[in-house]
């Protein structure tokens, strides 16, 4: 049996798991049920024959991470190690296990049901990235099932809190964690015959408008936060216009512009009521960075256009704070690692492979800065990412799996 036949005869495995990680709900923020979906993990990679481990930031590190009220949910991360004969080489595979917060209105009832219909698998993380853990998994099972060895060491990492900022999963695992790659795939970002080798960083600000309060009959007396807000908001088009004037070009030909979006979250102050002048309005912007800038510049840019128009609002007072930042990625696929990985893909999907940048972020820049190693991101994607309904593709699950066992029985480094 070969590491192929072997997937194909088991796929039914590979959904069994993945509906059993989907049913285990890691939701961040705040970041439920870790424990529970760590010792599954670590039970798992030790069945594939791996060594594991549970890697856990300290006390004062996950306190000065996260705010007051998580501080109740711990923190660890999972690394499975199999090392290879003499081979110095190691080839390190990471996805993060949590999830972004659910609502309702799922065609199968709960998110986290983990329903098979029609060759999907329905469930919050299935696409992100839930799946792509159980396409690596089943893919080591396959290679211990079939007898054939990696040609290089393997290190896997199931880390915490990508949904949020990273602080305690891949960024933490990078500094503190004994491992050693020297090439990483992150897998997530590609997909079908797309290897991502980049991705957008992105700058989030929370905008405070200040005003002052007065009663609704007499709104002359004070100063309207909302319609500071909103004049505001009408300015930041001349900001997007002029974003239309930088660009980036993927390998694949693809025209990369930074976007911003603004109130993905408002909020008015304490008090507001019908009759009453608001005093206070926020709103929040996402700016994405592709890969040609520099988070400091994005911000720096942004913040300055945002004192400026609101300068030139009669009564416009601001203040501005930074929520969350990360950084972009972009390496040029030039060193064999990457033309590994696109023969792997190629062998598998029949059909010339792509190199890509997300517009999304990932953690793939964490590998990529801090080892200096060639880094890709490569899954079995899926559908309504973030969104109700979210779901993978099982013949896309089983594919994924045949890369990453491709490459593992490949690519000597």
């Amino acid at each position: 049996m070969t590491p192929f036949s072997y997937l194909d005869a088991h796929a039914s495995d590979l959904v069994a798991l993945l509906r059993r990680l989907v049913r285990i709900p890691t939701v961040n923020p705040p970041g439920e049920n870790y424990g529970a979906i760590i010792a599954l993990l670590m039970d798992e990679l030790k069945a594939a024959g791996l060594s594991a481990r549970r890697l856990v930031p300290t006390r004062s590190t996950l306190r000065a991470a996260l705010p007051r009220e998580q501080w109740s949910y711990p923190r660890a991360n999972v690394l499975g190690t199999w090392r290879v004969g003499r081979s110095r080489r190691t080839l390190h595979f990471n996805a993060h296990y949590d999830v972004v917060p659910v609502s309702d209105g799922w065609r199968h009832g709960s998110p986290f049901s983990g329903t098979e219909e029609r060759g999907w698998v329905y469930g919050r993380g299935t696409s992100d990235m839930k799946g792509s853990i159980a396409a690596l998994l089943l893919a080591l099972r396959a290679l211990r099932a079939s007898g054939v060895r990696p040609r290089l060491n393997v290190e896997v990492s199931f880390t915490a809190d990508e949904e949020t900022d990273s602080a305690l999963g891949a960024n933490w695992l990078v500094q503190h964690a004994p491992i050693q790659p020297d090439y990483a795939v992150v897998m997530e970002g590609g997909e079908a015959n797309q290897v991502c080798c980049g991705h957008n960083g992105v700058v989030w600000l929370e905008v405070t408008v200040h005003g002052k309060a007065a009663h609704g009959s007499q709104p002359e007396n004070g100063v309207n936060a909302l319609e500071k807000m909103s004049a505001l908001v009408v300015a930041l088009e001349r900001y997007k216009k002029g974003l239309q004037n930088r660009a980036f070009t993927a390998p694949n030909g693809k025209v990369m512009v930074p976007t911003i979006n603004v109130g993905g979250v408002f909020t008015q102050g304490a008090g507001g009521k019908i009759n009453t002048v608001p005093a206070l309005a926020r709103f929040s912007i996402d700016r994405r960075v592709i890969a040609v800038e520099t988070l400091a510049s994005a911000e720096r840019e942004l913040r300055a256009f945002l004192q400026s128009a609101a300068r030139a609002i009669p009564g416009g007072r601001i203040s501005i704070a930074k929520v969350s930042e990360s950084e972009p990625c972009f390496n040029r696929p030039r060193h064999p690692f990457f033309d590994a990985v696109a023969g792997c893909v190629s062998r598998v999907r029949r059909q010339p492979a792509q190199f890509s940048v997300s517009t999304g972020f990932n953690d793939m820049h964490f590998f990529a800065a801090h080892f200096r190693i060639p880094t890709v991101g490569y899954g079995p994607g899926g559908q309504a990412f973030h969104a109700i309904d979210e779901r993978a593709s099982v013949r896309e699950l089983v594919a994924c799996a045949k890369v990453y066992a491709d490459l593992l029985t490949t690519f000597e480094g």
